[in-house]
């Protein structure tokens, strides 16, 4: 049996990032594990042919890193009994996510994909893919919420979401 002591759930507070964080709270809850929900304050550069055109953004504003933390906090689980650590770091994300599953010891990532294809993908990259790519533990991306169907009389389904890809197991 697969042994989940520590889930790592990043966040950028998208649709397909609350159905991932269901999943991750549903995993969290069976497995008896602590889930870490982790956001990355980003701090684009900007530049053309690998070349700096502009000196680096300024740092996140005290404001600003006050906002996101709050929104942070609001994610809870609905079974008080799992264990959530938020965090709050900055960067690129994609290296967040793996520096800090790396740090914490995750044994599991589930993260939501926007499931970006063709020109966007290429020219805007995919934080998913990246972390699918470089993480030190399996990784689960949720694409898209399950639908809603059941046979008639039965109450509707409190199941996550649908994972899109299962990796490095």
């Amino acid at each position: 049996m697969l042994s989940l002591r520590t889930i790592m759930h990043p966040t950028d507070f998208s649709a397909h990032s609350e159905y991932a964080f269901r999943l991750a709270c549903s995993l969290a809850r069976d497995y008896g594990a602590r889930l870490i929900v982790l956001y990355v304050l980003e701090r684009p550069l900007l530049s053309y042919s690998g070349v700096m055109t502009a000196p680096p953004p300024p740092p996140p504003s005290a404001e600003q890193r006050q906002s996101v933390q709050a929104q942070l906090h609001r994610m809870k689980s609905p079974d008080p009994a799992i264990s959530v650590e938020h965090l709050l770091e900055e960067g690129d994300p994609a290296t967040a996510i793996v520096q800090v599953a790396q740090e914490r010891q995750c044994d599991l990532i589930v993260m939501g994909s926007q499931g970006r294809t063709g020109l966007h993908r290429l020219l805007m990259g995919s934080v998913a893919e990246q972390v699918v790519r470089q993480a030190p533990c399996p990784v689960v991306t949720v694409k898209t919420p399950l639908p809603q169907t059941r046979p008639s009389g039965e109450p509707a389904s409190e199941t996550a979401g649908s994972p899109a890809m299962v990796t490095k197991g």
